[in-house]
């Protein structure tokens, strides 16, 4: 059983930057594809990002958003750059075994609990 605690939201002013973790425990990290998902009040929960084989990022945050990973501390890392108010949401962290990264929540078989990210105008 994978365990999955994301941290490092906040409230921040549109254009700074926040940096997001994602802490693993309970598995073999580097056998798992781990990705960020968000979910904006009233909104479906949506992909942002992934890294496992490869590193897959929606076009909305594409060019602003990098994520990264270290095996040796089981942690994967959101950098947020360029924030928005429309960033504004819950950030969640999953995995699913093996290297594919995918966009379907369905897929993913753990989840964190989420950090709350408010972007101001």
């Amino acid at each position: 059983q994978v365990q999955l605690v994301e941290s490092g939201g906040g409230l921040v002013q549109a254009g700074d930057s926040l940096r997001l973790s994602c802490a693993a425990s309970g598995g073999t990290f580097s056998s798992y594809a781990m990705a960020w998902f968000r979910q904006a009040p009233g909104k479906e929960r949506e992909f942002i990002g992934g890294s496992g084989g490869s590193t897959r990022y929606a076009d909305s945050v594409k060019g602003r958003f990098t994520i990264s990973r270290d095996n040796a501390k089981n942690t994967m890392y959101l950098q947020m750059n360029s924030l928005k108010p429309e960033d504004t949401a819950v950030y969640y962290c999953a995995a699913v075994r093996g290297m594919s990264v995918v966009r379907v929540r369905s897929s993913y078989q753990y989840w964190g609990q989420g950090t709350q990210v408010t972007v101001s105008s």
